[in-house]
């Protein structure tokens, strides 16, 4: 298998704009929020077939070591319908074996099983919920995603608050 150095932010259509966000928080000097974009290797053009876009997909996936999911009430829907591409994303994400972080954007801290892509709950598959922020996110992809290879855990985990309050994310 390929080096994996990036990371995947797969989301519902409906959700760009958080994506977007996400890649301003990037490019702010003031805020300690940095990834390696997945998304900007492999462009597939609007005009290109769902099989290209699909290849390219699989593509940016299989040089991926992490992945955020942009969880919301849009990405349950498509992202278990077996029809959309993120449906596809999220069975590549499950074939290929990539930690996934749930970031809500509801604000949830919480696991919230409407946010989540059904696939992965219906296969037992250990991700980790947050909230949708710069500081927690950073922290779970620093923390969970090493763990998650060697891990045995199955299903869906949260942090305790006691992580959020020390990293000075109080309520």
């Amino acid at each position: 298998m390929s080096y994996r150095n990036k990371t995947y932010v797969a989301f519902a259509s409906e959700d760009i704009h958080y994506y977007r966000l996400m890649t301003a928080w990037q490019a702010n000097e003031n805020i300690d929020f940095d990834f390696i974009n997945a998304h900007d290797i492999y462009e597939a053009q609007d005009t290109s077939t769902p099989e290209t876009i699909k290849r390219r997909l699989r593509e940016r996936l299989n040089n991926t070591k992490q992945v955020v999911v942009l969880g919301s009430a849009d990405a349950r829907r498509k992202g278990g319908d077996g029809s959309s591409f993120l449906a596809y994303e999220v069975g590549a994400i499950i074939s290929l074996g990539v930690p996934v972080v749930v970031a809500n954007l509801d604000g949830s801290r919480r696991v919230v099983s409407g946010n989540i892509p059904a696939p992965f709950a219906e296969k037992d598959y250990f991700t980790m919920s947050v909230s949708f922020g710069p500081t927690i996110i950073k922290y779970a992809l620093d923390d969970y995603v090493p763990d998650f290879a060697s891990s045995d855990k199955t299903g869906s985990y949260y942090y305790k608050e006691s992580v959020y309050e020390s990293l000075g994310l109080n309520k």
